[in-house]
């Protein structure tokens, strides 16, 4: 018996996908292509009992409608991107899934980016973006530049900022500096004078607003702040940053970090390395709420943001955009609710 290669020591060619037609459903109910595309046109003229034969033969065949065809005729999709500098990363990752499921929920198609935060790599997807014909974007990372804006501006393309301000385009924005303000009034009602605040050298708008908030409202109450920053707004930013704020003679009594992914980085460094205990040496303060903020390990007290709020906030700026292109731009401000656990109780 012969085991080798069939067609003449040719492979066999894969088989090429083949979507149910709507050719083929019309075939099997019997009755015109246009009724099949009737059918699923909402709103459209169609007999019941023809209707009827349709929506059985779709069943039978497996047979979906393609939206990405109609998406071409209309010149627009259901397709919204969501641009993001790592998307994997703490709250960002919590707040792009919850996009994507708002987003779902309105029947959009949500098309997650991962994009760097540079001018060319924000252009880059954004034109990607316009070539699939987005009806949408909403950006999580970087603040987009004025091209950027001028691009979807003359695309008619909605755009969404989420964690900044931007004068020309809906945004919607935690509020940092009201949480920041607050953490260093708590500080210095409970007792603490020898203040930290800990951010990071990436310098993103949320990350600068929070430090200076804290900055400007400790020092005005009257206490010492000290300052440290690891290179980026990570676990192993807040493990630099703890290690260069405990290097010195002064130890602080509390710190505010900039977001949860620092203060747990703090959290470990002060008590592994640093043999402090928490809440008793050093009380701690994060920003954000992810979940791990619950963890045994941490219990850490934090302003929480809440993604979902957040997401539903941009789906209907988003909306409020396509209904009204000509409307000023909108701002959506959410305050952060503080969330008290054994890190620090006031």
């Amino acid at each position: 018996m012969n085991d080798g290669p069939v067609n003449g020591g040719r492979m066999p060619k894969k088989e090429r996908m083949r979507f149910v037609s709507a050719e083929q459903v019309a075939q099997l109910a019997g009755v015109s292509r246009s009724a099949v595309s009737r059918t699923f046109t909402p709103g459209a003229s169609v007999a019941p009992a023809t209707r009827e034969k349709v929506l059985r033969a779709a069943e039978e065949l497996g047979y979906h409608v393609n939206d990405l065809a109609r998406g071409v005729l209309a010149n627009q999709s259901r397709l919204v991107g969501i641009v993001a500098t790592r998307p994997e990363v703490g709250f960002r990752a919590h707040l792009a899934a919850a996009l994507a499921k708002s987003l779902i929920r309105r029947g959009s198609i949500p098309i997650l980016v991962n994009t760097g935060q540079t001018e060319e790599e924000l252009l880059a997807a954004q034109k990607m973006l316009i070539g699939h014909r987005a009806e949408a974007i909403i950006i999580l990372s970087g603040s987009p530049p004025a091209s950027f804006l001028e691009l979807a501006q003359r695309n008619g393309q909605p755009l969404v900022v989420i964690g900044r301000s931007e004068p020309d385009a809906d945004h919607v924005r935690a509020g940092n500096s009201e949480a920041s303000r607050s953490a260093a009034a708590a500080f210095y009602e409970s007792g603490w004078r020898r203040l930290a605040v800990i951010g990071s050298n990436s310098k993103t708008p949320a990350i600068v607003e929070r430090e200076s908030a804290f900055l400007s409202a400790a020092e005005s109450l009257g206490a010492s702040v000290m300052v440290a920053r690891g290179d980026d707004s990570d676990y192993q930013g807040g493990v630099a940053a703890g290690r260069a704020l405990f290097s010195g003679r002064i130890m602080p009594d509390a710190v505010f970090c900039a977001n949860d992914l620092i203060a747990f980085g703090l959290m470990d460094v002060a008590r592994q390395e640093a043999g402090l205990r928490i809440p008793e040496d050093l009380a701690i303060i994060g920003f954000d709420d992810v979940p791990e903020s619950a963890w045994l390990s941490y219990q850490l007290t934090t302003f929480r943001q809440d993604p979902q709020t957040m997401a539903q906030r941009a789906v209907a700026l988003m909306e409020r955009r396509l209904e009204n292109p000509d409307a000023p731009p909108a701002c959506e401000r959410v305050i952060p609710e503080l969330v008290i656990r054994q890190s620090f109780r006031p």
